[in-house]
């Protein structure tokens, strides 16, 4: 069995199971075991974990499985019971090396982009195996008191992007500008919506996170009126693996703004950048600056969260290492 010494969820340290800050807004109140009966790397429970999988309606390249609380554990859907959480074990691709440590990866980039960058995340934490395994657990935002109340829109649809033969990478066409111009035609209250999203866009590239795509963005319809969905799917996939660009999308920001010479030189973006984004999607200069101004060092409580994460001694020091060089891109002076 696993041994805890941090929250599974806030990372604080001194807990052996989950804070009662995670209780509260984890799980709603309720004692919750950390510890699941379920391995998904034993093939003798793979039969039931594939069965649960075909229940569920969220995409994605990862496996994703619905889950509930039944009397303080983490237990997987049946039919016909309405999933109030997503647990996403290791991906089951055996081709990646580093392929245990993506839960781990994820819960800490959620938590970095929550308590320190302020930014309106799902609630998650880790779980564990038999064998000690992690397991990502999120609580579903379109969910409430048990029933599926928030219809749930990804940018991909908004925008009209479907799979068209076997172009299966579809969600990586366009731009940030484009989901930006969405956002200030479907929300009401647009303009603290673009500043969240653009403070997430930023997060992003600095947390190296270059699976951020067009369904990794998503619009809730509460009582009829569009609100920006929680963040969700952070993660630093450069400690695992590198896919050439800085950005999730194939366009990057937006087609058509000025790159500054440090972008046209090397190739990535530095904080002007950023500026001309913000500008062209109708951020006040004064916002602008404020959000971006928070990224130009990478605090003391970040480090403090990669050190009391789960991921082993190796991949806490590759993630220190991507960042520190992402910051690096960032503030790189001008010409």
């Amino acid at each position: 069995m696993k041994t805890i010494e941090v929250c599974p969820s806030t990372l604080r340290p001194g807990f052996d199971t989950y804070s009662p800050q995670a209780i509260k807004k984890l799980f709603d109140g309720q004692q919750v075991s950390p510890y699941i009966d379920i391995d998904f790397e034993k093939e003798s429970d793979q039969q039931q974990a594939m069965e649960n999988m075909n229940n569920m309606s969220i995409s994605g390249a990862q496996e994703k499985f619905s889950a509930i609380i039944d009397n303080g554990k983490i237990c997987l859907t049946h039919n016909g019971e309405q999933a109030t959480y997503i647990l996403k074990p290791p991906p089951f691709n055996l081709s990646l090396s580093t392929r245990k440590q993506i839960p781990a990866n994820e819960h800490l980039t959620m938590q970095i982009a929550s308590q320190v960058y302020g930014i309106y995340t799902a609630q998650n934490g880790l779980c564990f195996s038999s064998s000690g395994q992690a397991v990502y657990l999120t609580k579903r935002f379109d969910v409430v008191d048990g029933t599926k109340e928030y219809a749930q829109e990804d940018f991909a649809a908004i925008l009209g992007m479907t799979e068209e033969g076997s172009d299966s990478n579809f969600k990586y066409n366009g731009n940030y500008a484009q989901i930006a111009g969405a956002i200030r035609q479907y929300v009401p209250a647009w303009m603290p919506q673009m500043e969240q999203f653009f403070r997430l866009v930023v997060f992003n590239y600095l947390f190296a996170n270059e699976d951020a795509h067009m369904k990794n963005f998503s619009l809730v319809n509460r009582n009829g009126e569009y609100f920006l969905a929680p963040a969700y799917d952070l993660i630093n996939t450069c400690i695992h693996i590198q896919s050439g660009s800085d950005l999730g999308l194939k366009d990057g920001l937006a087609p058509d703004i000025e790159k500054s010479d440090v972008y046209d030189r090397t190739g990535h973006p530095c904080r002007l950048d950023f500026e001309h984004f913000a500008d062209k999607i109708g951020l006040p200069k004064k916002r602008t600056a404020q959000v971006l101004d928070m990224f130009m060092q990478i605090p003391q409580e970040t480090y403090a969260l990669i050190e009391s994460s789960f991921l082993n001694d190796k991949m806490k020091r590759t993630y220190r290492r991507v960042i520190e060089e992402r910051l690096k891109r960032f503030i790189r002076p001008l010409e």
